[in-house]
């Protein structure tokens, strides 16, 4: 990693945990003694900081280097192949490169698997680290059951952001952010809400609110490519 790929990613991390409210310019500005529009400046990438400034802000923030890298163990995503990382729900709907922290293990796939996958990313995506699955508990696979299973493992594309069927006539399963939380659902927009469809029966039809300076494809995090139920 060079020092222009940690300027980018401690920038994309900054402006994570600020997206989820842990942190403001003001209180940043507070941790380190650099001035709020100095901080401005870098988080709207117009201007670069010196190595003692992002020293400062790795301290001021509990990060280091290491959690800069985009996967685990400080390897690239090319790296790893078909190696998918499985990661925190906080992780796959937030962070765009993949902290090494983040990932709990890799999930091996068949080769060449990925690379048939056809992406359909809106707006800013595409900067996105691709593929990322996550394990969902009771609760959160209760609604599609018996698609999903307790401790089932998604595999998510959060290149594929778009709401048009990938394939004539067949629903596109998504992983779809509800405040900090990670649901899986058949989803529709209809009437500035995007609708959350269940398949078991006990589960309600749930709607979320698209604010009206947004889009939905932002609140996709992203089509669901594979279930694993067992492993």
């Amino acid at each position: 990693m060079n020092l222009t790929q940690m300027h980018d990613r401690l920038r994309l991390e900054l402006l994570r945990r600020i997206q989820r409210g842990t942190l403001s310019v003001s209180l940043l500005a507070r941790q380190t003694g650099f001035g709020q529009s100095h901080l401005s400046n870098y988080l709207h990438g117009r201007r670069q900081l010196s190595l003692d400034a992002i020293d400062r802000i790795l301290a001021a923030q509990h990060l280091t280097a290491v959690d800069l890298l985009p996967s685990a163990q400080g390897r690239s995503e090319e790296e790893y192949g078909d190696a998918v990382p499985v990661v925190t729900q906080a992780a796959a709907l937030f962070e765009p490169l993949i902290r090494a922290s983040s990932v709990q293990l890799m999930l091996q796939l068949p080769a060449s698997f990925l690379q048939s996958a056809q992406a359909r990313a809106v707006g800013a995506r595409r900067g996105w680290q691709r593929f990322v699955a996550v394990r969902l508990s009771a609760a959160d696979a209760l609604p599609m059951e018996p698609l999903l299973l307790p401790e089932a493992i998604v595999l998510i594309d959060r290149h594929y952001n778009s709401l048009l069927a990938y394939r004539p006539n067949r629903p596109n399963l998504y992983a779809v952010r509800e405040g900090a939380h990670l649901l899986v659902r058949y989803v529709e927009y209809a009437s500035s809400r995007l609708v959350l469809r269940p398949i078991n029966p006990v589960s309600p039809i749930e709607l979320i609110e698209v604010d009206s300076e947004a889009t939905p494809n932002e609140l996709v995090i992203g089509r669901v490519v594979l279930v694993l139920n067992e492993l």
